[in-house]
């Protein structure tokens, strides 16, 4: 790859992980929630989860999603369901510092796992995929792909988890926390209205 290829791929990098989204919404809830400390797991969950599904597709795995558009199709609406429970629970997240129950953040694991799931990072890595591994050199193309958004994703999914923890101490009313949870969650529900009308498929 070229240099200006790859200045492209950091440009739309950047620009796809730093914008709302289900993943950073859930971060700034969970900072906000928990702290920047006991959200890192779920950071770094969100940040090397993505580029690994990046890699794993590039290699091969979008081939087996186009030639079986119901396995899309199932995600597609697993992933909705799944998003609308998440944001009905940003919603009626308690303020910083109150008795929170069970609730917990999201392992590394769980955050790993959710990108598969995750309509907005399907659509990053059909994007990213079908401009960007041509297939010449796939196995050096993926990687290069998945370590820019490595690298990248560590700064979005950090910054978002430390924006929501920045705002504890002002979201210590409920008002606040209220007003907070429904932007996070009305972030999430866009997406959900997103995924409803996205093309899913590699090289669409």
């Amino acid at each position: 790859m070229t240099i200006e290829t790859i200045i492209a791929i950091v440009a739309l990098a950047a620009g796809t992980v730093w914008t709302p989204g289900p993943n950073n919404a859930m971060l700034a809830s969970s900072g906000a929630r928990f702290g920047f400390r006991a959200t890192l797991p779920h950071a770094m969950g969100v940040a090397v989860g993505f580029p690994v599904m990046c890699f794993v597709m590039a290699l091969g795995l979008g081939q087996v999603f186009e030639a079986q558009p119901l396995i899309g199709e199932i995600l597609r609406w697993i992933g909705a369901a799944l998003l609308l429970r998440i944001a009905w629970k940003t919603l009626n997240a308690k303020p910083p510092g109150t008795d929170q129950g069970a609730a917990k953040p999201w392992t590394f694991l769980q955050a790993s796992a959710f990108q598969w799931i995750n309509p907005k990072a399907w659509v990053m890595a059909v994007s990213m995929i079908s401009q960007f591994v041509t297939g010449v050199d796939p196995v050096r193309e993926a990687g290069l792909v998945a370590g820019i958004y490595l690298l990248v994703g560590l700064t979005s999914a950090n910054g978002w988890a430390g924006f929501g923890a920045a705002l504890q101490r002002f979201l210590s009313t409920r008002g606040r926390m209220l007003a907070f949870n429904a932007v996070m969650a009305g972030l999430i529900v866009l997406t959900v209205v997103g995924l409803i009308f996205a093309d899913l498929r590699p090289g669409a």
